[in-house]
C-alpha cells in the first residue's frame, strides 16, 4: 500500500514545489459545506463550471495523480469539485483546462486503460518538474497537478488523516525553543 503511494507521489513530485495557492484563501476550504446538520451528510455541491462528463474526467485525473491508499484518493476528498469551485472564478484557468480537455480528447485519453493513461500523462509531468513547460497540455497539467495537490491536502483525509494535522487545539503556554538560532 505504501509502495502505490510512493508510486503516485512521482506524479505530482514535490506538493510544496506545486501548491502556488493561485487564488484567495477562501476557496482552499470550497470542497467542504459547513451549512449542514451535524451528523447529516451535506447535500452533494451542484458544480459551478464543469459538465457532469467533465467532472468525471477530473475525477479520473485527479487519481492517477493521488490514488486511493489508507486515505481516500482525491476524487474521494473531494478534489474535482475543489477544482471547479477555482476554476469558475479564473478566466486563465477556464481557458487553460479547455485547452487541456481538446488535448485530451485528441489524444484519445477516455478510451485508455488507467496505465495508457498514466503514460500518456507522465511527459507532461516531466516538463512540470524540470520546468520546461512550453505547450497549453503542459500548462493546463501544471494546473491541474497543482490543484489536486492543493484540493487534497487542504481536506480532511489529505491535512488530517494523511499529514496527521492536529490544529485546532489551544495551547496554555508555548513550548521553550530549544534549537540554537
Amino acid at each position: 500500500m505504501a509502495e502505490e503511494r510512493r508510486d503516485a507521489l512521482k506524479i505530482i513530485g514535490a506538493v510544496s514545489a506545486t501548491c502556488a495557492f493561485p487564488f484567495s484563501a477562501d476557496e482552499l476550504y470550497g470542497q467542504q459545506d459547513h451549512s449542514h446538520t451535524a451528523g447529516a451528510a451535506a447535500p452533494p455541491t451542484p458544480p459551478k463550471y464543469f459538465k457532469a462528463a467533465e467532472l468525471k474526467l477530473l475525477a479520473t485525473i485527479s487519481d492517477l495523480i493521488i490514488p486511493a491508499s489508507g486515505t481516500p484518493s482525491a476524487s474521494g476528498a473531494g478534489v474535482p469539485l475543489y477544482i471547479d469551485q477555482v476554476v469558475a472564478n479564473n478566466r486563465d484557468l477556464q481557458r487553460n483546462f479547455t485547452e487541456g480537455f481538446a488535448w485530451l480528447q485528441r489524444a484519445g485519453f477516455e478510451g485508455l486503460p488507467s496505465d495508457g493513461q498514466l503514460a500518456l500523462l507522465l511527459p507532461l509531468c516531466k516538463a512540470v518538474d524540470e520546468g520546461t513547460i512550453k505547450s497549453p497540455e503542459q500548462r493546463w497539467f501544471r494546473s491541474m497537478k497543482s490543484l489536486t495537490a492543493d484540493g487534497y491536502y487542504t481536506s480532511r483525509p489529505g491535512m488530517v488523516d494523511e499529514l496527521g494535522y492536529k490544529g485546532g487545539s489551544v495551547l496554555s503556554e508555548y513550548p521553550e525553543c530549544i534549537h540554537e538560532h
